[in-house]
């Protein structure tokens, strides 16, 4: 495994994801409060630019004819069909057996790395 710096954590502010390349992989690096995470950038249903997606929360289970929002900023939906992925893990909101690949990251010295 090997590390690869490729933002600074300043660059990416709290709520927002940044795009990058790493060994010919789309990756999406997000930050969630003082915490970084990364996603590759392809949705597992067709294969769509997950992390162009919107960040965003869920309706959370609640009683019939209530609906209760929740998670706001730890998801990323699909621009494609709306599917719903959590950032910190990249499982599927609807089924935790579907998920996208998600990497280690690593911040050294103000500089994010990823882990691949």
């Amino acid at each position: 495994m090997a590390i690869h710096y490729v933002a600074q954590a300043n660059d990416i502010e709290d709520g927002k994801s940044k795009i990058v390349d790493i060994e010919g992989r789309s990756i999406g690096i997000y930050r969630i409060g003082e915490e970084y995470y990364a996603l590759h950038n392809r949705c597992p249903h067709e294969g769509a630019p997950l992390c162009k997606g919107p960040v965003c929360g869920t309706t959370l289970p609640s009683n019939v004819y209530e609906y209760e929002f929740g998670r706001k900023g730890e998801l990323v939906r699909c621009p494609w069909h709306g599917w719903e992925f959590d950032i910190k893990t990249g499982k599927s909101v609807f089924d935790e057996k579907v998920r996208t690949r998600s990497y280690k990251v690593q911040v050294d010295e103000g500089k994010i790395g990823i882990i691949i």
